[in-house]
């Protein structure tokens, strides 16, 4: 969490201390598990909810975005950007698609809940394939930082399924499905200074 408001004073333009030390950044998939056990212990705790009760799911695609953005970054620190780049791109198509794989199918029947209504609504979103090449014609630079944002689009509308296939118990959570990894146990760390 203390890399997230890192990240967060880096990409405003503050935090002149974190200039000389950089922070360090999870990786993609270390920052996706993070972020699924995040939703599901979210989740646990909305099932008590009368929101849920009312049949209105539970979605929360922006840990999704925010581990893309962190792959962004990492990429511009690297000593290739651009191969970076391409290669979170792929790494995030990769995961949509093992994501779909786990996703069940809607059921023939008309939908009665608004949560079975948004699954068949969200199911084919994930599924949609593209109008076409939207990021050909910039400059090399700006074009492979759009493949790897149009990548976290598409990752972001298939988890958004999964999610509400996870509040229907349609589907099992993330890592036992084996589309992520089990999220890494750390400790924050230490204040310099103390509690002040």
């Amino acid at each position: 969490m203390i890399w997230r408001a890192s990240l967060l004073i880096l990409l405003l333009g503050g935090g002149s201390g974190l200039a000389e030390e950089e922070e360090t950044l999870p990786e993609f998939a270390a920052c996706m598990a993070d972020e699924m056990a995040r939703f599901e212990q979210v989740l646990d705790t909305y099932a008590l909810s009368e929101a849920q009760a009312a049949g209105h799911p539970h979605i929360d695609i922006g840990g999704v975005e925010f581990c893309g953005t962190v792959g962004i970054v990492i990429c511009d620190r690297s000593d290739n950007t651009q191969g970076c780049q391409r290669a979170l791109a792929v790494t995030q198509d990769i995961l949509r698609a093992h994501v779909l794989h786990h996703l069940p199918e809607p059921g023939d029947e008309e939908p009665e809940l608004f949560a079975e209504r948004l699954y068949h609504v969200t199911h084919a979103l994930a599924h949609d394939a593209s109008a076409g090449p939207d990021c050909t014609g910039y400059v090399p630079q700006l074009e492979t930082w759009c493949l790897a944002r149009e990548a976290n689009g598409r990752l972001r509308s298939a988890v958004m399924a999964w999610q509400v296939a996870r509040n229907l118990g349609l589907s099992e959570p993330a890592a036992q499905a084996g589309w992520i990894d089990e999220p890494s146990l750390t400790r924050p760390r230490a204040r310099v200074g103390g509690r002040d």
